[in-house]
Parts: C-alpha cells; sequence; structure tokens
C-alpha cells in the first residue's frame, strides 16, 4: 500500500488482505505463442506425476511439501492477479489449482498468495539488502554486496528466527511488485500474470506461496481462517537455462544454483513444487504457462516459521 510499509503479522490465524489502491484486476494470459511443452525434469520415484490425462486421483494422493515462509514474506499487501507491475522479465502465466489432498476435491474461495524476485534476483520493498543491477543479487542472507558481507540486522544463520526462515525481515521501502493475492474459483484455480524470476547467490530459480482457508471474503478483502500451506515453486533447469539467454537475465553475473544443488527443493518432482512449464521451444522470450496442482490439508497450519524445518533446508534460505 503506496506511502506504508505493512507490519508483518506472525499470527496468520488473525490476518487481513486490504485492497489497495484502485484494485483493478488485468487480464491474465501471455497470448498464442506460448504453443510448446518443455521438460519438467526428473522426478523422485513414487512421487506425484500428473499429467493432462491424470485422475484427480493420481493428482492428488500427496500433499505438497511444506517449506520455509523465507525473510522476505509481507502479509497479503496487494490484492490482485497481475502482479507485474513494470518489471521487466519473460512473461510468466502461474495457473494454480487447490485441492483438498484427502478427498480430492477442489478448495473454492481460498486466499492463495505469491511473491518471488525479479530478473535479476531484488525482492520488492527489500531492496536495500542488496546492489541490485547485472550481477550484485541477494543472498539467501541476504547479503549487501557478491562477496557475502552481510549489512545490519540482515539474517546470516539460523538464530534469527525459527522454522528455516532466518527471521523475518521488517520491509526496508514500499515497493510492492512481484506479490499478490487471490481467491480460487470453484474448481479450486487461480491465476497469476507476473514475469520468470531471476535468481540469487544460494537458491535455485523459484516462487513462493501461501494458501489460506476457513476465512471470509469481505469488501476489505480477506479475514481470518488458517493458513494450511507454505511453499515454494521450482522451474526445470531446461527453461532457466533457456531464460539466462534473453536480456535483463543475461547480464545477471550471480552464479546460480542449480535445481539439485537447492537446499529447499527436496527433489520429489511435483509434490515437491516443481512446475509444468509450457512455452514456444527456442523463444522462451514470447512467454511461459506455468501449472501445478497444490494438495493441501485445509485442517492443517503451516506458516512455514514453524520450529522444525524440512530436511535439508537452510536455515537462512528464502
Amino acid at each position: 500500500m503506496t506511502g506504508n510499509q505493512p507490519k508483518h503479522k506472525k499470527d496468520l490465524t488473525r490476518r487481513k488482505v486490504v485492497v489497495a489502491g484502485a484494485g483493478a484486476v488485468a487480464a491474465v494470459g501471455v497470448g498464442g505463442a506460448v504453443v510448446a511443452t518443455a521438460s519438467a525434469g526428473e522426478k523422485k520415484k513414487g512421487a506425484a506425476t500428473p499429467t493432462s490425462s491424470s485422475s484427480t486421483a493420481e493428482e492428488c494422493y500427496k500433499l505438497t511439501s511444506e517449506t520455509t515462509e523465507g525473510p522476505y514474506y509481507i502479509d497479503a499487501d496487494k490484492l490482485r492477479q497481475d502482479i507485474t507491475e513494470d518489471k521487466e522479465g519473460i512473461p510468466l502465466t502461474l495457473r494454480l489449482k487447490v485441492i483438498d489432498s484427502e478427498n480430492c476435491k477442489p478448495i473454492r474461495n481460498a486466499a492463495v498468495d505469491v511473491w518471488h524476485c525479479d530478473a535479476l534476483g531484488l525482492y520488492s520493498g527489500y531492496e536495500s539488502f542488496s546492489q541490485g543491477g547485472g550481477g550484485s543479487a541477494p543472498t539467501d542472507a541476504p547479503s549487501g554486496t557478491p562477496t557475502g558481507e552481510p549489512p545490519s540486522g540482515a539474517p546470516t544463520d539460523g538464530t534469527g528466527g525459527g522454522g528455516g526462515g532466518g527471521g523475518h525481515q521488517e520491509p526496508t521501502s514500499d515497493t510492492r511488485y512481484l506479490r499478490g493475492t487471490w481467491k480460487t474459483d470453484k474448481n479450486g484455480i487461480v491465476t497469476f500474470k507476473t514475469v520468470f524470476p531471476g535468481w540469487y547467490q544460494g537458491r535455485c530459480v523459484h516462487i513462493h506461496t501461501k494458501v489460506h482457508v476457513s476465512g471470509e471474503w469481505t469488501d476489505a478483502g480477506y479475514e481470518g481462517g488458517n493458513t494450511c500451506h507454505t511453499g515454494q515453486f521450482f522451474f526445470d533447469e531446461e527453461s532457466v537455462l533457456a531464460s539466462a539467454e534473453v536480456e535483463p537475465y543475461s547480464t545477471s553475473t550471480t552464479e546460480r544454483t542449480t535445481l539439485d544443488e537447492d537446499t529447499i527443493y527436496d527433489q520429489s518432482g511435483v509434490q515437491g513444487g516443481l512446475l509444468k512449464l509450457k512455452y514456444k521451444k527456442n523463444d522462451i522470450a514470447k512467454g511461459v504457462t506455468a501449472t501445478i496442482t497444490v494438495g493441501v490439508d485445509p485442517d492443517a497450519t503451516h506458516t512455514g516459521t514453524e520450529d522444525s524445518a524440512q530436511p535439508g533446508a537452510s536455515a537462512s534460505a528464502d
């Protein structure tokens, strides 16, 4: 919300979404350029591997992996589907389907948050934690320089907070690009328009998400309920390598962490948040469509700040 820095709320069971600005909802889609499929990468044996011909049961027989919230979450500051604002990058349509993993039914009217860094690895609200530009993206610490020296007050290890989040950091600016919240429809589907994320030191390319249920949509936004899922979505190596050939991604000199090297992705394919991608072969710049079915337990509470982090997750990772 322009001019004000929203206060982070640790207790997400008593949360409220405030509609910002004019509240205009932009049309979603990247046009007819998205015509070819890309490999979704290797899947761990036994993991859920939904395809267009899969039954609903096949898509939801396992819960989607829970992950850390990370230090850069801002509680539902923008109620919108188009989160791009003026950020440059490859157009990305993110289409999520939220289902109850117990009965495989779609969950309607859930509030879904998404947030991610821009093409050069910067998070809105936290630009002061990095120098930005063509080669100085933030680390998971986050870092103020490519050498890893953290600025004052930045989390450097697990001592800053519980649950692998590295301790929540209060926003240092009122920018809110590449962040948004919207509700699922009667089929459990929600779609966001954004850009393909970039990368920064220590993490592979990813998008953060939260799913809130059992609350109420009002004229003011979304109130109450519980956060039943906190996770991250991941991109296969083929697509990331293709994006790295396109400006402004190609101007980054930050060393990239691969999907296999990442400390948050659990290598379980779709169950772990690996997106199914579709784009024009050899011309990813035209746009990408990313889809995934997210299996949740609507009665659970997973804020991503719990004391026990996912095995192998870095305590300071975002």
